[in-house]
């Protein structure tokens, strides 16, 4: 007995070692990188202002696919969604703050099997449930299935076992991009068999999500729509969308607001702000106090300094810096939706 006692303390001993050389490294790498503080608010990171900047550079924006990010209200965790480029292997990370500093990004626990996909978490207003994408399998089958959205609700300080949503919600087609409101009511994608991705949402009552609907033109507006994020208040969703405007063929970012009688008003391009010829984006996002607006793009490369020559070991470093093509997370300051919804307002006023 007193042997598997040391045992176990040894083998204790040795992972708080294992951990602690894990952080050192960690820590060195990012002081290399320029990253010298973990501290704060958003990871120690400085807030931006009316020009997007990447967010977390070398911690959560990396020469990955970078994507998805969700924020308790404390502002003490943040969830983020790490990809390859052909999203082979996919998983949703997080960072918390413990004692004043950002934790090292790990796969939470119910993201670590590498068979399936788990993506786009979003969590509740209250922070006590997360809402994700995974394919993984819906029984105890471990074959994957279509896309489906789960919720995963709070353990003390751990999560519980992913549970799927009802048939109201998941179908035999894919449901992606779970956006929940303050009330509860949920927002979602759904891929239908053509490959037209529409916008649908649910509203939670009596213990559970009601019959979909979908939402009308200005929400479902274009050729397709993907991954749309409503405000928690749902005075406007906004929605990465092809074939909205006549002259624009990629990806952009289009913001919708809420009318007195409840219907929605026509889409609006939101702009250079967040979109970009060079972009490509369809993840979006506020802070949990609706001060910043976080969005995928990959419009960093062409923005970076160009080399005097290409070498191997200029190859070599970009496929682990951030801005080398793959998405990034970048966020700004969000103001500027209001002179977007003053926009709305003027044109709406003109055109009646």
């Amino acid at each position: 007995m007193k042997i598997i006692i040391v045992l176990l303390v040894s083998a204790f001993i040795f992972l708080v070692s294992c951990k602690q050389q894990l952080e050192s490294r960690f820590a060195t790498d990012l002081i290399e990188n320029g990253v010298t503080d973990l501290s704060g608010a958003y990871m120690g990171q400085s807030t931006p202002n009316s020009i997007p900047e990447l967010f977390a550079p070398d911690i959560i924006s990396n020469g990955l696919i970078n994507r998805d990010i969700t924020i308790t209200p404390e502002g003490d965790e943040i969830y983020f969604t790490f990809s390859t480029c052909d999203y082979s292997y996919t998983a949703v990370l997080t960072s918390k703050l413990v004692n004043g500093i950002w934790s090292i990004p790990e796969v939470v626990s119910f993201a670590s099997n590498p068979e399936y996909v788990t993506m786009e978490p979003c969590l509740s207003y209250d922070g006590n449930q997360l809402f994700f994408a995974s394919d993984r399998p819906i029984n105890d089958s471990s074959e994957k299935d279509d896309t489906n959205i789960w919720v995963v609700e709070r353990e003390g300080e751990n999560w519980g076992l992913p549970k799927l949503l009802d048939t109201a919600i998941n179908t035999n087609q894919g449901e992606y991009f779970p956006s929940i409101t303050k009330n509860g009511c949920l927002y979602f994608t759904r891929e239908e068999s053509s490959g037209i991705c529409y916008i649908y949402s649910s509203v939670f009552e009596n213990g559970t999500f009601t019959k979909p609907k979908r939402l009308p033109d200005q929400v479902n507006c274009g050729r397709n729509r993907f991954n749309a994020y409503v405000s928690q208040d749902e005075s406007y969703i906004i929605i990465p969308a092809t074939g909205v405007e006549k002259d624009v063929r990629r990806v952009n970012y289009y913001i919708t607001f809420k009318l007195d009688d409840d219907k929605w008003g026509e889409p609006i391009n939101m702009g250079p702000t967040v979109n970009s010829n060079l972009g490509r984006g369809w993840s979006a996002s506020l802070s949990p106090d609706g001060k910043y607006l976080f969005f995928m793009s990959s419009r960093g490369l062409k923005e970076k300094p160009k080399p005097w020559s290409l070498t191997y070991s200029f190859f070599s470093q970009l496929q682990c810096d951030p801005q080398n093509g793959s998405a990034n997370i970048y966020w700004v300051k969000s103001d500027f939706i209001d002179d977007l919804k003053v926009k709305e307002s003027f044109t709406n006023t003109i055109t009646n």
